[in-house]
């Protein structure tokens, strides 16, 4: 069931229901940006409901929980205005009603739960498949655009700082891809993007599957075209009350992809660091509070 068809539900039976449940329907059909990114918890307080009534609520539409429920809008809000601008102007509008206090709180409150969804055992089970290919790999060429591209940079930061074989290919004077001139079989492409996609990722994407190379992918969707070339896949959701989709939770899913390829190195992951912090030491890269500045004593 969509969001379509439960909102013509609730209209249709309004008057039907205990005065509990109109007001948990009253919620929803005033709020459905907030149904789709908020939890049931945060919701249930700022309509002043329990989390109880609302569950009754989705149970009275046919639905086994109220999470069913908040997945059917949260489908629709995927589906938002694909420009910026237009997504900019659903924004403009839900500030000038609810103010600057409220979007603060629901955009955090947005990014909790897409953080928390990254712990579903669903989500463990993708990050450790793709740890087990990446540690299993002879090199890992890493790629990533626009807004992708620092969470691509951050995974090839701390592999480098490992010791791995890691090739960033960062498209500095547009020669990124030719970075993958040379991948072929043993060898993976952590690629990054989400919607809008980046068709040059893609390519890259075809590229490499076709010169052997096996695919892990970080976006946001199992329907997203570079799922569909991937081995592995590391799903975050993007959505929010901002006009932009955040790269928050692809940035915390490359820290936890990092640390279990980590611990899969074992002791040549620590021999790695300590060379790594030992040149870091020799160019004096980071400030040392307790070092003792010059012409003091």
């Amino acid at each position: 069931m969509d969001e379509a068809q439960l909102t013509t539900d609730l209209i249709e039976n309004f008057d039907d229901l205990p005065p509990q449940l109109q007001s948990a329907a009253r919620w929803v059909l005033d709020h459905p940006a907030d149904v789709a990114l908020l939890t049931t918890r945060e919701q249930a307080k700022r309509a002043g409901l329990t989390p109880a009534t609302l569950t009754r609520l989705a149970q009275r539409l046919g639905l086994s929980g109220y999470d069913a429920l908040r997945q059917a809008f949260a489908a629709s809000i995927r589906q938002r205005p694909d420009s910026f601008q237009g997504r900019a102007a659903e924004l403009i509008s839900r500030h000038d009603d609810t103010g600057d206090a409220v979007f603060v709180t629901d955009m955090f409150a947005a990014l909790d739960a897409h953080l928390a969804a990254l712990a579903s055992p669903d989500s463990a089970n993708r990050l450790t498949a793709a740890a087990d290919l990446i540690a299993g790999a002879e090199r890992v060429f890493c790629f990533g655009l626009r807004s992708a591209f620092p969470a691509a940079f951050m995974f090839d930061y701390i592999r480098a700082l490992m010791g791995s074989v890691s090739v960033l290919a960062d498209s500095a004077g547009g020669r990124g891809v030719d970075a993958l001139r040379g991948i072929g079989p043993g060898d993976i492409l952590f690629a990054v993007t989400v919607k809008p996609y980046t068709r040059l990722t893609l390519q890259a994407a075809e590229f490499a599957k076709a010169r052997g190379a096996v695919i892990v992918a970080l976006t946001d969707s199992m329907l997203s075209p570079l799922a569909k070339l991937a081995e592995a896949v590391v799903l975050v959701r993007t959505e929010t009350p901002s006009f932009f989709h955040t790269m928050t939770p692809a940035f915390a899913a490359v820290e936890c992809l990092a640390a279990l390829v980590a611990a899969r190195q074992g002791g040549g992951a620590l021999r790695a660091l300590a060379d790594s912090e030992s040149q870091l030491a020799a160019f004096d890269t980071y400030l040392n509070p307790r070092q003792q500045r010059p012409g003091r004593r």
